[in-house]
């Protein structure tokens, strides 16, 4: 029998794969297309998905292929001086969606996750002991769990009958990348004059005489699916922007909308949903991929624990009650940006009033942690102030707290040298070693990198290693 069945071989599905393998699970990820999607929704990673790459060793390669920016103060659109940020890798990453897949997916195998591509997940029936699929060729699979990482028109979730309540579409946006031939400083000194009343709009070059073009369409199409064809995009350039710029030999074409919804349950007995599956929303701020990854990082390890059989009983609930407020939350951020970039005047009004809030560093802080989700605090009960709070890397006399994380166990970071975890050093590591920028005697971190206690109580650790990794042999 597999171990986990995962529908989609997207990001989410990668990074979970991923996760999964590092704890021996079997994974199968079916995918139904044959091959890697062109299209570039998402452009970069924010610094809790840098976080998490660098928590599993991957963030050199990708590094390697992205590029740096300042994390900047910006909401809706809106752009101030970049507040303080609680992270080591306070930027963004430009990074194209196809490279992250790319790189993603070369992990994922490397890890030894199996990938079958054109492979159409249609129908799941489950029981006590594991999940039934079946396959767009009849073929039948069984596994223990299932995951569905396959969208916002997720099959999985269709089938398990999880309602995804929320607002339909009222506006789409074209995007593609392209090639010009106007020269860019006309281009820009357009797109400046523009974006003054219309922020849907605009183009940026990436490299090689190609541009991402984004430009609002003239409504809604009948089916969100099929792409725009490359004369209506030049038509809808002509009618916002006054030319199209002379746009030519387009690579890919795509449209998307403002829906949001969120699952109601993450969790149907042996079956979960991640990524677009459970949750859509309106792409600005970039938060969509991040959410995606973040979910797999939340829910692999659980899951492995499941499979080993060492998961306290109510640990994989906790993935639909961690994760399901915080999709919440960027729904409700992404919502708010949208109502300030509408061009009526209430909306303008609210928009020119936050701005002089955002010059205000707390508001400006608070917002730019809302986006890239540094300051989520799972609720894990009264105690600590880092508790349930994400743990930042912090420099050690033997070199740096994420270096140590990359085999996704529990981690004990002992200041004291007094603490034990004996009885569950197969999921915990011990390290005592200190850091100059962690005031606790001690804490004790999840695979994910949050903090399960801190202190030095140690019938308290006791109980949170209970709480959090099983039943273990108390000396």
């Amino acid at each position: 029998m597999i171990d986990v069945i995962i529908a989609g071989g997207g990001p989410t599905g990668m990074m979970l794969g991923a996760e999964l393998r590092l704890h021996g699970v079997r994974v199968v990820v079916v995918e139904k297309d044959l091959e890697q999607s062109k299209v570039v929704r998402s452009m970069g990673l924010h610094a809790r998905s840098i976080e998490v790459m660098d928590q599993r060793g991957l963030l050199e390669r990708f590094l390697e292929n992205g590029t740096k920016y300042p994390v900047g103060g910006s909401f809706a659109g809106i752009v101030k001086p970049a507040p303080p940020l609680d992270s080591a890798h306070a930027y963004i990453l430009g990074i194209p969606q196809t490279v992250t897949d790319r790189l993603l997916i070369d992990h994922a195998a490397e890890v030894g996750v199996e990938i079958r591509r054109g492979h159409e997940l249609v129908g799941l029936s489950q029981d006590d002991d594991g999940v039934d699929v079946e396959l767009a060729d009849g073929t039948k699979l069984r596994s223990r769990y299932l995951v569905g990482c396959d969208g916002g028109r997720s099959t999985v979730r269709k089938l398990l009958g999880i309602g995804f309540p929320g607002e339909p579409a009222t506006a789409e946006t074209l995007l593609g990348e392209m090639e010009l031939t106007e020269d860019w400083e006309t281009v820009l000194a357009v797109m400046t004059e523009v974006r003054k009343t219309q922020l849907r709009f605009g183009l940026s070059p990436l490299g090689d005489g190609v541009y991402r073009v984004g430009v609002p369409a003239e409504g809604l199409a009948d089916d969100p699916r099929i792409p725009p064809t490359f004369s209506e995009v030049k038509r809808r350039l002509k009618a916002v922007a006054g030319s199209d710029f002379g746009v030519h030999s387009p690579r890919w074409l795509s449209r998307f909308g403002d829906a949001t919804r969120l699952a109601e349950r993450y969790r149907a007995g042996r079956v979960f949903l991640a990524g677009d599956a459970a949750h859509i929303h309106p792409p600005v701020g970039g938060q969509g991929l991040n959410l995606g990854v973040q979910d797999s990082f939340n829910l692999g390890w659980k899951l492995a624990a499941a499979v080993d059989g060492w998961a306290p009983e109510d640990l994989l609930d906790t993935y639909h009650t961690e994760r399901h407020p915080v999709a919440a939350a960027v729904l409700d951020n992404t919502r708010a940006q949208m109502q300030l970039m509408s061009l009526d005047p209430g909306s303008q009004a609210v928009r020119r009033l936050l701005a002089e809030l955002m010059e205000f560093e707390n508001v400006s802080r608070f917002l730019t942690e809302k986006i890239t989700a540094t300051a989520i605090r799972y609720d894990f009960g009264e105690g600590h102030e880092l508790l349930g709070r994400r743990m930042r890397d912090l420099d050690l006399g033997q070199g740096h707290l994420y270096g140590l994380t990359r085999g996704g166990r529990g981690l004990l970071l002992d200041q004291t040298g007094a603490l034990s975890v004996q009885g569950w050093s197969d999921r915990v590591d011990h390290v005592v070693d200190v850091s100059e920028d962690l005031d606790v005697p001690a804490v004790l971190l999840r695979p994910d990198g949050h903090v399960a206690w801190a202190g030095e109580d140690r019938q308290e650790l006791v109980g949170a290693l209970r709480r959090w990794f099983g039943e273990g042999e108390v000396f």
